[in-house]
């Protein structure tokens, strides 16, 4: 048997130039493809922005920061507005959780009907879902602030409560705050006329207190220490405590400063160094940390 002849598929030399020619163009397409296939993909490395001095600064910048700000400088209060929308807003402006939602009437209606007094108070302990403050502390925005968003969302869903009073200048913010919802409380129905004026005579007091260290405190601490407290509190603290004025424990009631006297009196101090709820730090005086304890070891011996 003989075998067949075997056929070179190149047989003339321009099959011969054809297929060096493509041996060359195939691979230089392919490469050409997959180059322009990469280089439309996202891309991660250089030749992003990955390494612009915005993305930079952001993947370096610290996580702490520390925001410095002039303890002398006016206050400036934001708005019920603003306080809305960088708070508020999150559960309100939807009607999230149970919040009433902003603006529909229907929801606040009940709400409204229990006074601008019970609202403000819910606002600033919390209720159900509702975090106090909104989950803001009293550095983040104050008494008064808070007492404006209330009145900012419940006016515009019906209400017609009354702007509450910027604090005075000079005035510690939360003391000026209790007294501006004492003020709106009182136009809404929710306050009595006395409350109304002992509040103010509380402020008025706490105004007029004298910004320099107290007499029997100063460089050289008084070596009786029990006078130097007395002596601070006839100047400061009676102000509120003597007839127990914005919830503070009246002197010498016992049922009154029993749950304070439950904490330790490092806490108890800490409230009077450096305030709560409508009491400002040290009562608004520049008394020396010594005196201030003094006069709350004076008012918790007189409840004892």
């Amino acid at each position: 048997m003989s075998e067949a002849p075997h056929g070179a598929p190149i047989k003339t030399p321009g099959q011969l130039i054809a297929a060096v020619i493509a041996g060359f163009a195939v691979p230089i397409i392919i490469i050409v493809l997959l180059a322009y296939y990469v280089d439309n993909s996202t891309r991660t490395g250089a030749g992003t922005d990955s390494l612009s001095e915005a993305e930079v600064t952001a993947r370096i910048k610290p996580i702490a920061q520390i925001d410095i700000r002039d303890a002398n400088a006016p206050r400036v209060y934001k708005t019920g507005e603003e306080v809305y929308k960088a708070v508020c807003s999150a559960c309100h402006a939807s009607g999230a959780a149970g919040a009433p939602k902003f603006t529909n009437t229907a929801d606040w209606a009940p709400r409204i009907s229990q006074g601008f007094d019970t609202l403000l108070h819910t606002a600033l302990t919390g209720k159900g879902a509702m975090p106090p403050r909104g989950g803001t502390s009293p550095d983040d925005y104050s008494d008064f602030e808070i007492a404006r968003a209330v009145t900012y969302m419940a006016n515009n869903s019906g209400a017609s409560f009354a702007e509450p009073a910027q604090p005075a200048s000079g005035a510690a913010a939360a003391s000026g705050a209790a007294a501006a919802s004492g003020a709106s409380g009182a136009t809404a129905g929710g306050a009595s006329d006395a409350g109304a004026a002992q509040a103010a005579a509380a402020m008025a007091a706490m105004a007029s207190v004298p910004q320099t260290a107290a007499p029997a405190a100063g460089a050289t601490q008084s070596a009786d220490a029990s006078q130097a407290g007395k002596a601070l509190y006839q100047q400061v603290c009676q102000a509120c405590h003597a007839a127990g004025v914005l919830n503070a424990p009246k002197f010498g009631d016992k049922a009154a400063w029993a749950p304070r006297l439950k904490e330790p009196m490092d806490t108890v101090y800490n409230y009077a160094l450096h305030g709560k709820g409508a009491m400002p730090p040290k009562g608004g005086s520049n008394a020396s940390d010594a005196d201030v304890k003094a006069a709350v070891d004076y008012m918790v011996s007189a409840a004892k």
